[in-house]
């Protein structure tokens, strides 16, 4: 498939093998219920991919080591990236299926601004063993963290890293500033949205919510963007692209009217990969990182 044509694709039906998404199809039409449990174990199933060339440079690098967050007993691999020795640090969280070098030409700037970068591949994803994954399990390693490296003077989350950054401040976690990409705001909209994306229905996403609610014991729902920014007082910078097929423009405006201290940057033609390298965008979040809070 072309490039550009890609870019018009969610990330989460690039990543799934026709295989799968022909038998969710035909799961469906027999038996929302069953087609409900599949499409859970898929929601909480990433898929790897190569690592691409414009992340070898961090990769290689970062020191790297494996690291047991406590909380959850799940191991992630933890990326330090830059001078070690810098007084500010910054807290990188990767999306869904992504890796600790997603936003590797972000971390680039932000090393030759002096700050040092910390980043992890979340369990399951990129090196860190595992087969499944979820958001807790994000906030849990950015609290853990938080705790073993020290206090982060900033956090940069895209995706569902935005998502779980928004968490885990409204939760207490000490930050002076946000920066979040492509952030989704509600998590019934997310299920209904991968349901589709899995040529499912929205009786199955309901059903597959349902589930989920009732397997961890609270509305998941209480991990949406929006809701989750009520409680955020710092300044943050939300950045999302008119053309994001994967999590739609409109969560920015809604997780930014939540936000106390916020600022709106939106992209026209960047998608929801390609904001992540774009030159405007990453000068976009150095200065407001680097700019001196009044």
């Amino acid at each position: 498939m072309p490039k550009k044509a890609k870019e018009k694709v969610p990330v989460q039906r690039l990543l799934v093998p026709n295989y799968i998404l022909q038998f969710s199809r035909i799961l469906t039409s027999i038996s929302p219920f069953l087609a409900s449990r599949f499409a859970a174990k898929l929601f909480l199933t990433p898929f790897k991919y190569p690592l691409p060339k414009r992340e070898e440079k961090m990769d290689r690098e970062s020191i790297q080591k494996k690291i047991i967050v406590p909380a959850i007993h799940r191991e992630i691999i933890v990326y330090d990236y830059g001078n070690q020795d810098a007084e500010k640090k910054v807290l990188m969280v990767h999306g869904w299926s992504g890796r600790g070098t997603q936003m590797s030409k972000i971390a680039e700037a932000l090393v030759e601004q002096g700050y040092r970068i910390i980043s992890f591949d979340a369990p399951a994803h990129g090196k860190a063993d595992g087969k499944i994954s979820m958001m807790p399990f994000f906030i849990e390693a950015i609290h853990y963290l938080s705790k073993t490296c020290g206090a982060f003077d900033v956090i940069i989350g895209h995706s569902l890293g935005g998502m779980s950054s928004l968490k885990a401040i409204s939760e207490g976690l000490s930050v002076q500033k946000l920066v979040i990409i492509g952030t989704a705001n509600s998590v019934t909209k997310i299920t209904k949205d991968f349901a589709r994306n899995m040529k499912m229905n929205d009786t199955v996403a309901r059903k597959m919510k349902a589930y989920l609610d009732e397997k961890f014991g609270q509305d998941m729902d209480d991990y949406s963007g929006a809701h989750s920014a009520e409680n955020v007082q710092v300044p943050s910078l939300v950045i999302h692209d008119k053309q994001d097929v994967d999590v739609e423009v409109e969560s920015a405006y809604q997780i930014h009217e939540k936000l106390q201290n916020s600022e709106l940057m939106i992209t026209n033609g960047l998608g929801h990969r390609r904001i992540l390298g774009d030159d405007a965008v990453i000068n976009k979040i150095t200065t407001f990182i680097t700019a001196q809070s009044l």
